[in-house]
């Protein structure tokens, strides 16, 4: 789980970012609290800054956005809008 802080602009880029919304997203604990270092994720469902999202990283994270033709250097996405967590 992440909390989104921002996004990214970048121009110049590997082809397989190309038409991807990149956002920086702030890995969670269950209580909403901050763990580990922001890092960049790409958006695969249209999530917005200040919303709770669901990442997969690694091999799931390539899989979101697949294009036969291009290899994906791809290795965090998001995949869901957390609309509430019970613990």
């Amino acid at each position: 789980m992440a909390k989104v802080v921002g996004s990214v602009v970048a121009t110049a880029k590997d082809p397989s970012l190309v038409g991807r919304k990149l956002m920086i997203v702030q890995p969670i604990d269950s209580n909403g609290e901050a763990v580990r270092h922001e890092e960049v994720a790409a958006d695969a469902i249209g999530a917005g800054i200040g919303e709770y999202v669901l990442l997969v990283r690694g091999a799931g994270a390539r899989q979101v956005h697949q294009d036969p033709g291009i290899r994906d250097v791809n290795d965090c996405a998001i995949v869901g809008i957390i609309d509430r967590f019970d613990n």
